[in-house]
């Protein structure tokens, strides 16, 4: 398994926070009791939980080591749990399972949402949100870049790296018949960044891990260079001298049946 970075994926905390407090601002209960945090990370996602459910027993759960130990550090009241997101059920049904930019990593979500849904306590909460960025140029010049030699041979399949979302509609479908109610949406956040580098940075904590992981460290290196380069063309320079990166998200909130 890929290990993950926490210090980098926190140089952009806020702008990653964001979606999942606008997330949280859309799940309708007033109390909870037990609250998963699946895909926990640092923890970022976790305080606002324990602040919005200040009575509930609120669980971290993440499949990287290094990630639950700054998330222990920063909540050290809070119980944080290694586990297989794809694999992982409640011991008991809990009040609200919220997964931020964490399921795009599952496979198979006709069955692993459903499955979440039906693990809730009668009324409770599913909320979801999950970065939709495959065809934006970030995530179009990883693929470009990986499928060409020297790195095809050590990178792989590049389909296999990060399943493919459902889309609005299927993800709809897969859960109205067996909810009370599904809100679903998506937003395109905009973000300035400085250069072509900031967005390397960006990406390198997250979607770009895949790709330059398996790399040799001078494959790496020439991997980055060329994917930067890229991206410079890629993203034009606004009026004020920045690039405008556009991160579209998928957000879905659906509640069990009482």
């Amino acid at each position: 398994m890929l290990a993950w970075n926490p210090a980098l994926y926190r140089r952009y905390e806020d702008e990653r926070t964001r979606p999942a407090r606008e997330l949280l601002g859309q799940v309708p209960l007033e109390s909870a009791r037990r609250v998963y945090d699946l895909g926990c990370g640092p923890g970022n996602s976790t305080a606002l939980l324990a602040a919005r459910f200040p009575s509930a027993r609120v669980i971290g759960l993440d499949n990287s080591e290094s990630m639950l130990t700054a998330a222990r550090e920063r909540l050290p009241q809070v119980p944080f749990e290694l586990a297989d997101m794809g694999r992982w059920q409640p011991p008991e049904p809990p009040d609200l399972i919220f997964a931020n930019a964490a399921l795009q990593w599952v496979p198979d979500h006709a069955a692993l949402l459903p499955r979440l849904l039906d693990a809730l306590a009668p009324g409770g909460a599913l909320a979801i949100q999950m970065p939709d960025n495959r065809d934006e140029p970030t995530h179009r010049l990883m693929r470009e870049i990986a499928a060409e030699a020297p790195y095809a041979q050590a990178i792989g399949d590049v389909s296999k790296l990060r399943p493919e979302l459902l889309g609005l509609a299927a993800y709809y479908d897969l859960l109205a018949p067996r909810a009370a109610r599904v809100d679903i949406w998506r937003t395109i956040y905009q973000h300035p960044m400085a250069d072509a580098r900031a967005i390397v940075d960006w990406v390198r904590g997250t979607g770009l891990r895949p790709f330059v992981d398996p790399l040799a460290p001078d494959l790496q290196a020439r991997y980055l260079s060329e994917y930067e380069r890229r991206i410079g063309h890629a993203y034009c320079a606004r009026a004020d001298g920045r690039l405008l990166l556009a991160f579209p998200r998928l957000f879905i909130v659906a509640l069990r049946k009482p």
